[in-house]
C-alpha cells in the first residue's frame, strides 16, 4: 500500500443493523478497487473484515475492524462496526476516529432498530453521515419507498443522490445544496441552476454540517453501485484536516499535519499470537516507527516498535504515518483504549471515549477453583479489548461480577475465556449486599468474665442502642470512672467490628447509635481485650432487642423509551416493586425517572429490550437503602440460617 498525504485520507465508520450488509459491502469494495481478486462471503467464513474465529462461527461481526480501500488517489479507511446492540461500545469508539459515517439500510427491512441507534450515535458525536440502501436486486424492494421511510424517521435533510454527481439532481437536494452558502443560494434563485463544481462544493459543505444526508443505492452481493459509493465518499467526505477540533483536557486540538505529535488509541485487540495491538488515530504531526512517545494518561513513555496498517487481520508495515491516518502498533506496555500518545515536550490529553454504562450483570466463578487467578488475568485482558465490558469484585458478597450491554456480549466474554485462556467459567446466582439496621431502642449489659488460673479477664459495659442517620455513632456518658478512659476506645472498636456482621442475615449493620453509660472493671483482670469482648456481647444482644430489620439497595433509573411502549414499561416497573417518579417528553420518546430494588433489576436490560423491540435504553445508579418487605426478609433470613447450618 502506497503512502497518502493527510488531504487524501478519508475515515468512514460503517454502521447499521446486524445483517444489513456492512461486511458484504467491504468485500465488494475491496474487489472493485482491486485489493482482492475474489469476494468472500459471510456464510463461507472467508471475509476480510470478519476474521475472528467467533465471528466466523456466528456469521456476524463482534469486533471493530479496519479495512483501508484505495480509490482514485484516495485512501478510505473503513471502520467496520458490529450491528448488534450489545456491541454499541464499538460504535462509540469508531465515531471518535471517523470523519463521516455510512449507515447501511437493508431495503427489504427498511428502518430497523440498528438504523435508529446508528443515527443517534452520529447525532451524539455530530458526525456527518449518509445512507446506503442495500439489496435492491429484488423487484419488490422499492428505493423511493425506503427513502420516504428514512425521511419520515430522520427529517427532510435525507435526500437521494445519484452518482456521478451532476446538475441533474433532485430539486429538494438542489435547494438544500444552494442553502449551504449565500452566494450559491443567490445564484440558484437568479439562474435556476448551479454548475457541477458548485454542486459538489455545496454538497460536501452540507454533508459536513449535517444539513444534508444523501441516500445512495447498491446491490453489494452483485457488486452493483459500489464504485458509485466509493466515488461519493471520495468527493463528499471531508479530509481529516477539515473535521471539527477534538476536545482535550486543556481546550481543543485542531487537526493538523504540522506541529508536534498528538494521537489517541480508539481500539485495542488482544491477539492470541501477537499480543496486544493498539489502533491509533493520528490527530497532529506524524507518528514514526521505532520512536518514543509519551502516554499522557499513564504519564509514562512508550517505546514504539514497528507500525502497520491493518486490513482485517493482514498487517502492512509502514515507517511513518501522517495526521488523519489510522495505524496499529503491537505490545505497548502501559497504553489502554482511550489513552493519548503525544510528544512529551508538547503534552496533550484528549477527552476519554464515552463508552456506555454497563446495565446487565452476572456473577461468575471459575469451574475449577485452581483457575481463579487465570480467570482474573483473562477478564482483565478482555476488558482491555472492550472497555464497555466491566469487572466488579464485590467485597461484601465476595462475588466476581461481569457487566455489559446484554447477554450476547457477556456470552462472548465467557466463550473467549475458554477459547483464549483455557478457563471454564460458570454463572452463579447473584447476591445482594443487604444491610441490617434497628427501628427501636434497647438498653443492655455486656459482661465478659473468664478465670483460668492467674490473671483472668473481666469487662462489663452498659450500652443504649438507638437508630441514627449516620452509619455508626458512638458516645460515652461515663461518670465516676466506672469504665476507665483507657478502655473506652476498646469498647468502640468492639462495636465497630460487630457492625460488619448483623444478627439477622450476617449483613453489614448501619444506622446505629451506641451510648456507653456505665460499666464495671477489675483492677487486675480487666484489659482492652476484655472490654472489646464485652462490647461485642452487648451489641449482639442490643441489636436483637432494638427491633432489627433488613435493608435492600434501591436503584435510580433513567429510562428512555419510545412513546408507543411507555405504558408497557411503566406496568413492568410496578411488577418489579418499582415506582415511577416522573416523565419528561424527549421528541417522540419519554424519559422515565424511576426507582426500584436492585434485586428486581438483574435482567432489566433484557426485559426492556424485549418490551421495546430493542429501542429502549436506561442508566442506573445506587441511591439508598430501604427496608425489605417482611415476607421477603423472612425468606432471606431463613436462607442465611440454612447456609450457616450447612457450613
Amino acid at each position: 500500500m502506497k503512502s497518502y498525504t493527510s488531504e487524501n485520507i478519508r475515515n468512514v465508520a460503517l454502521l447499521g443493523h446486524s445483517g444489513c450488509g456492512k461486511t458484504t459491502f467491504l468485500e465488494a469494495a475491496l474487489l472493485t478497487s482491486g485489493a482482492i481478486t475474489k469476494a468472500g462471503k459471510v456464510e463461507s467464513g472467508n471475509t476480510v473484515s470478519d476474521y475472528d474465529k467467533m465471528e466466523i462461527e456466528r456469521g456476524s461481526s463482534i469486533n471493530t475492524s479496519i479495512i483501508p480501500v484505495e480509490w482514485k488517489g484516495k485512501k478510505i479507511n473503513f471502520i467496520d462496526t458490529p450491528g448488534d446492540f450489545d456491541f454499541v461500545g464499538e460504535v462509540h469508539a469508531a465515531l471518535r476516529a471517523a470523519e463521516a459515517a455510512m449507515i447501511i439500510v437493508d431495503a427489504g427491512s427498511g428502518v430497523q432498530v440498528g438504523t435508529e441507534m446508528a443515527w443517534k450515535a452520529c447525532e451524539k458525536y455530530g458526525t456527518p453521515r449518509f445512507f446506503v440502501i442495500n439489496k435492491r436486486d429484488k423487484d419488490e424492494l422499492d428505493f423511493d419507498k425506503t427513502v420516504e421511510a428514512l425521511r419520515d424517521q430522520f427529517g427532510v435533510a435525507v435526500a437521494p443522490l445519484s452518482v456521478p454527481i451532476s446538475a441533474d439532481i433532485d430539486d429538494e437536494l438542489m435547494e438544500a445544496i444552494a442553502g449551504t452558502d449565500e452566494d450559491l443560494m443567490e445564484k440558484y434563485f437568479d439562474e435556476g441552476e448551479l454548475s457541477e463544481e458548485e454542486i459538489k462544493t455545496g454538497l460536501a459543505k452540507g454533508i459536513a454540517a449535517g444539513d444534508i444526508v444523501p441516500v445512495l443505492q447498491s446491490v453489494f452481493q452483485l457488486g452493483q453501485g459500489v464504485d458509485d459509493i466509493l466515488d461519493a465518499v471520495e468527493a463528499c467526505v471531508a479530509s481529516p484536516l477539515e473535521r471539527a477540533p477534538y476536545e482535550a483536557e486543556d481546550g481543543e486540538v485542531e487537526p493538523s499535519k504540522d506541529g508536534a505529535l498528538s494521537s489517541f488509541v480508539f481500539k485495542t485487540i488482544i491477539d492470541p499470537f501477537v499480543g496486544k495491538i493498539s489502533i491509533i488515530k493520528v490527530v497532529t504531526g506524524k507518528l514514526d516507527a521505532a520512536s518514543e512517545v509519551y502516554n499522557s494518561n499513564a504519564e509514562k513513555p512508550e517505546k514504539l516498535g514497528k507500525l502497520f496498517y491493518l486490513r482485517g487481520k493482514e498487517q502492512i508495515d509502514v515507517a511513518s504515518v501522517p495526521a488523519g491516518d489510522i495505524v496499529a502498533v503491537a505490545k505497548l506496555q502501559f497504553t489502554e483504549t482511550g489513552d493519548t500518545l503525544c510528544d512529551k515536550s508538547n503534552p496533550v490529553k484528549f477527552a476519554p471515549i464515552a463508552f456506555p454504562q454497563a446495565t446487565y450483570y452476572i456473577a461468575i466463578e471459575a469451574a475449577d477453583k485452581n483457575d481463579e487467578d487465570k480467570m482474573g488475568t483473562g477478564l482483565n485482558r478482555l476488558r482491555e479489548e472492550d472497555p464497555s465490558f466491566v469487572v466488579d469484585r464485590n467485597v461484601e458478597t465476595h462475588q466476581t461480577l461481569i457487566g455489559g450491554q446484554g447477554d450476547k456480549q457477556i456470552n462472548i466474554v465467557l466463550a473467549k475465556m475458554k477459547d483464549r485462556f483455557g478457563v471454564n467459567v460458570k454463572t452463579v446466582p447473584q447476591k445482594i449486599a443487604y444491610r441490617e439496621t434497628i427501628k427501636g431502642t434497647s438498653d443492655v449489659e455486656g459482661k465478659h468474665k473468664k478465670q483460668s488460673g492467674g490473671a483472668g479477664q473481666f469487662g462489663d459495659v452498659f450500652i443504649k442502642f438507638s437508630p441514627s442517620t449516620e452509619d455508626f455513632e458512638f458516645a460515652e456518658e461515663i461518670f465516676g470512672g466506672s469504665v476507665p478512659k483507657n478502655y473506652i476506645p476498646a469498647v468502640e472498636k468492639g462495636l465497630q467490628e460487630c457492625m460488619e456482621k448483623g444478627p439477622l442475615a450476617g449483613c453489614k449493620v448501619q444506622g446505629v447509635k451506641a451510648v456507653l453509660y456505665d460499666g464495671k472493671y477489675h483492677p487486675v483482670d480487666s484489659n482492652e481485650v476484655s472490654f472489646k469482648i464485652a462490647a461485642s456481647l452487648a451489641f449482639k444482644k442490643g441489636i436483637v432487642e432494638a427491633n432489627p430489620c433488613l435493608l435492600e439497595p434501591i436503584m435510580k433509573l433513567e429510562i428512555l423509551v419510545p412513546d408507543d411502549f411507555t405504558g408497557d414499561v411503566m406496568g413492568d416497573m410496578n411488577k418489579r416493586r418499582g415506582r415511577i417518579l416522573g416523565m419528561d417528553p424527549q421528541d417522540g420518546e419519554q424519559k422515565l425517572l424511576a426507582e426500584a430494588p436492585q434485586s428486581e433489576l438483574f435482567d432489566y436490560a433484557l426485559g426492556l429490550r424485549a418490551m421495546t423491540q430493542g429501542r429502549g435504553s436506561f442508566t442506573m445508579e445506587f441511591v439508598r437503602y430501604e427496608e425489605v418487605p417482611k415476607n421477603l426478609a423472612d425468606e432471606i433470613i431463613a436462607k442465611h440460617a440454612e447456609e450457616e447450618e450447612n457450613k
